[in-house]
């Protein structure tokens, strides 16, 4: 049984095609229906074909002793799987390229981070021997190393479909360079290569350097986060310098610093085909960009140039702009050098600028050593297009017919800048470029002005619907408020109940000296009296107010205007039981707080009732009753000397 399974692990790649695992099939299983395949739809074949694919996956799977994947059954005859993450190892992808091998319908294989190590990249290697339908393959993060590196170069060699090849974060060093370098010196068919996050240098460098030289297929290529520096980056310099196919390259995150800005400047002035050139994070400081602009002088072909969060001040940001403004066949339309802050000076430059090139999209950091200013509050573009066609009474199609001859209502970005540009609407270049991006938001290069057909119809719609919303918040927001309310008011009477309004006893009896008013107060303004267990009382807070005293028996006070006034308390908190009242004076329907031994300092409170209600203490009582009775009776005692008891 072992050396059965010996043999079935040796077979070759190759000779597991479809074919081959139909006809090693028994004769007698055949009906005679399969025999008929001249008269099956193509619909039954294909289905036929797809089944027996998956059969073969599922018995690789079984051979290699792997789990099958249930994304792939489930995508078979799709034009792209992607199995990103998915933790195949070498060993699933064995089983995967076996069943690949004769697979006709995926044309886009995506393998990123699936540990496949060189062993697995060996395994794709042989399948893509006889695979020709794949144009896209991704292995990045797989860990293939210089084994692994060695296995891909030699497929390039052979296979003649693939076009976007992605091999990013697999630990390829210095020397690994002449394996691609190599392969693709002939190879004018592979359209895209990704070799970020590796770790090429100074000979990596070389030999990438002498592969642009000699490519000729070659328009996308991402060399980021690698070790390109000074030697290194001076050498791939000069391979770009001759290349005459590339149209995007990725350098960001190199360290190329001033020597490798000084050497791209040099290729710039010879290279006439590179379009987008990303140069973030590469230590370029001011001197270097001095040095690159001498380049730009020269060339016509760029248009995007990225420069940010390099070391790079205002005075780098005008020599760019200045080159531009200077080159009037510069083909430059974006500059990013958005962490650069910038001054006024810069900012009129540029206007003037923008004026001779408008196309020219620059991004930076902020004006004057302060952040990025709030842009102005601008009007609609498409609105202010619409108004502009009401007041003259125009419409769409007369406005861009001159430039819209077939009346397809679709223009290229140029020409549709330039109209409103050359046109008298009052719109700036930031509106120009927002109702472009609204009218080209997949970025096709042709504006569908279409959309500005319904403008006035979508802009009153959304002016109701936005007064719909402020009306909705205005009245939940005067609901919340009148919960609120509501609230507070349900917890100030839960504090301050009804029954708190006490009227004093008597206050409908009419004394001697006139009727005493009625007097209906809630506790919250009582004044407070703090008690003692005894008879006695110790009287708080007095002042120098007027007070007024009932009328005792008919008669005024005899206490001289000399004696210590009194405060009276509208509901004092009285022990109804207090044995210290006086029974042989008159009463009153208020009540007395009598004054007596004043020389003593010694103060006796009296009800004159002997029937008053106990009433609710203070609600807040008063904090360090202690410290105020010292007080009270210092206060009291120096009363006392000054105004001595006749």
């Amino acid at each position: 049984m072992q050396q059965v399974e010996m043999n079935q692990a040796c077979l070759s790649l190759d000779s597991l095609s479809l074919t081959d695992w139909d006809t090693s099939a028994p004769a007698t299983q055949l009906d005679d229906d399969e025999w008929d395949t001249d008269l099956e739809t193509e619909e039954v074949r294909k289905s036929k074909k797809d089944m027996s694919i998956k059969e073969l996956y599922l018995e690789a799977c079984k051979l290699v002793d792997v789990v099958p994947v249930s994304y792939f059954l489930r995508h078979l005859g799709s034009d792209r799987l992607n199995l990103t993450h998915h933790g195949l190892g070498p060993l699933g992808a064995k089983s995967l390229a076996i069943a690949l091998v004769t697979d006709m319908h995926i044309r886009t294989l995506e393998l990123a981070d699936n540990h496949l190590l060189a062993e697995g990249a060996q395994y794709l290697v042989e399948m893509l021997r006889a695979n020709f339908t794949i144009q896209n393959l991704d292995l990045s993060k797989n860990h293939l190393q210089s084994a692994g590196a060695e296995c891909v170069a030699k497929v390039l060699l052979e296979n003649i479909s693939i076009k976007s090849l992605k091999l990013s974060g697999n630990g390829f060093i210095e020397d690994d360079g002449k394996y691609f370098s190599d392969a693709l010196a002939n190879n004018y068919r592979v359209k895209e290569l990704d070799l970020s996050h590796n770790q090429f240098g100074g000979r990596g460098g070389d030999h990438l350097g002498q592969m642009l030289a000699n490519n000729e297929g070659l328009e996308t290529l991402d060399l980021s986060w690698n070790h390109l520096r000074m030697k290194g980056a001076v050498a791939f310099c000069a391979g770009l310098k001759v290349n005459m196919t590339l149209k995007y390259l990725d350098l960001s995150w190199n360290g190329f610093g001033n020597e490798g800005a000084l050497a791209l400047g040099e290729a710039l002035k010879f290279n006439n085909t590179l379009l987008h050139l990303n140069l973030n994070n590469n230590r370029i400081t001011n001197e270097g960009v001095g040095m690159f602009c001498k380049g730009l002088e020269a060339n016509e072909t760029l248009r995007v140039l990225q420069l940010a969060y390099n070391s790079l001040t205002v005075e780098g940001a005008l020599a760019l702009i200045h080159v531009v403004k200077n080159t009037p066949k510069s083909g430059l339309e974006e500059i990013n050098i958005c962490n650069v802050l910038v001054n006024e000076h810069f900012v009129q430059l540029l206007d003037l600028t923008c004026h001779e090139h408008p196309n020219l999209q620059v991004q930076y950091g902020g004006v004057g050593g302060f952040i990025a200013k709030k842009p102005p509050k601008r009007l609609d573009p498409m609105k202010v297009i619409q108004d502009y066609l009401d007041q003259r009474k125009l419409r769409l199609w007369d406005f861009f017919r001159n430039i819209d001859k077939d009346g397809t209502m679709r223009v290229p970005v140029s020409d549709f800048r330039k109209a409103v540009q050359q046109s008298s609407i009052p719109l700036d270049r930031f509106q120009i470029e927002e109702l472009i991006q609204r009218l080209d938001r997949e970025r096709t290069g042709m504006v569908d002005y279409r959309g500005l057909a319904d403008t006035r119809k979508q802009m009153m719609r959304d002016h109701r619907r936005q007064l719909r919303k402020v009306e909705s918040r205005q009245k939940k927001e005067k609901q919340k408020s009148e919960r609120i309310l509501k609230t507070f008011q349900s917890a100030v009477e839960a504090v301050t109940p009804h029954s708190s309004l006490v009227m004093s006893p008597g206050g409908a009896k009419d004394d001697s000296n006139g009727p005493q008013h009625f007097s209906a107060t809630p506790l919250s303004s009582w004044h407070h009296i703090v008690m003692s267990n005894s008879s006695r009382y110790s009287v708080t807070n007095l002042s120098s107010e007027h007070v007024h005293l009932p009328m005792i028996g008919g008669t005024t006070s005899q206490c001289s205007p000399s004696t210590l006034a009194m405060r009276s308390f509208s509901q004092p908190n009285l022990y109804a039981d207090s044995p210290h009242y006086t029974h042989g004076k008159p009463t009153s329907a208020l009540g007395l707080l009598s004054i007596s031994n004043v020389g003593k300092g010694t103060y006796k409170l009296s009800p004159t009732g002997n029937h008053l209600t106990r009433s609710r203490p203070a609600l807040n009582k008063a904090k360090g009753t202690k410290g105020r009775k010292r007080k009270v009776k210092k206060h009291v005692e120096k009363k006392a000397q000054t105004y001595p008891s006749k």
